[in-house]
């Protein structure tokens, strides 16, 4: 009995570290698709890339992953405003942003995958911090280090992502444009830019997502095709353009995937949890906490 007890709590807390890490990578989407309508599937290659370059800065200099996630956010919003430039100058203007633009983003991670298989290959790429190998233990409890600082760090991401979005100018305007961007011009701002700045963000939280995922598990160009329906089914579950909806339907997923792979093995995971997932939608389709 008491094992039982002590296997289920490992489990949930796992879970819990787990949906952390899933808010992480899910949070750009919810931007992306939740608040521009723009199915940027691509979105797992990005992530990729942050986890190699958090590989290289580590490899190379012995540099923290996550603390190089940081200082490469700038990089990273860059090159999200310079993809949203592309896109929107060749698909949205021209209101051909459907299959189209879900070609675009298709040939992106097509294209990126293929390049990170040119530079590293197919074999697997880890990182190495201190924090990686210990356990924390609150009596019966595990909590492994290397899944409880990218939680912790997931969250803090997604907080400061909050405080932006509901206390500045840009923020607000970020949230409003998909729903009244004839409204936003009369408040002087200019949707296509209040875009590009959204999709840049988007972009950037990438280079944290890449950095906690190398810490939790070793990569490999081709994994970025294990996360696209996750990543989706989150967004979606959590009310799409909703960051709370988002976090708890991470660790909902989390926990899920935790309790299944515990009590009837890895195999049933993705399966339990895509079923848990439908089901939600089939009671609520506008997610847990419905579209902000």
């Amino acid at each position: 009995m008491d094992l039982s007890f002590d296997l289920l709590g490992n489990a949930i807390v796992s879970g819990l570290l787990l949906g952390g890490f899933y808010a992480a990578v899910s949070i750009g989407v919810s931007i992306s698709f939740g608040m521009l309508d723009i199915v940027n599937i691509a979105h797992p290659a990005f992530i990729l890339l942050g986890s190699y370059t958090a590989y290289i800065a580590n490899s190379t200099f012995g540099f923290d992953p996550i603390l190089t996630s940081i200082v490469l956010l700038p990089a990273f919003y860059l090159l999200g405003v310079a993809i949203y430039a592309v896109y929107d100058l060749s698909f949205e203007r021209r209101g051909d942003a459907s299959i189209r633009g879900l070609a675009f983003f298709f040939g992106l991670l097509f294209i990126t995958e293929v390049a990170l298989i040119l530079v590293f290959g197919v074999d697997y790429r880890l990182v190495a911090a201190p924090y990686i190998g210990p356990s924390l233990h609150l009596g019966v409890i595990e909590l492994p280090l290397r899944l409880l600082v990218p939680a912790v760090v997931s969250l803090a991401l997604i907080g400061a992502l909050q405080v932006f979005m509901s206390r500045t100018f840009t923020g607000r305007a970020i949230q409003a444009v998909a729903q009244d961007p004839v409204a936003l011009r009369l408040m002087a701002a200019n949707p296509s830019r209040i875009k590009r700045i959204a999709f840049g963000l988007s972009i950037a939280t990438c280079s944290v997502a890449g950095a906690v995922l190398i810490i939790i598990q070793p990569v490999e160009p081709s994994i970025a095709g294990d996360y696209i329906g996750r990543i989706f089914a989150i967004c979606v579950m959590g009310g799409l353009s909703s960051f709370s909806g988002t976090v708890v339907a991470a660790m909902v997923l989390g926990v899920v995937e935790s309790l299944t792979t515990t009590l009837y093995g890895p195999s049933w995971s993705p399966a339990v949890a895509f079923g848990f997932l439908l089901l939600t939608l089939a009671v609520r389709p506008a997610g847990l906490f419905g579209r902000g």
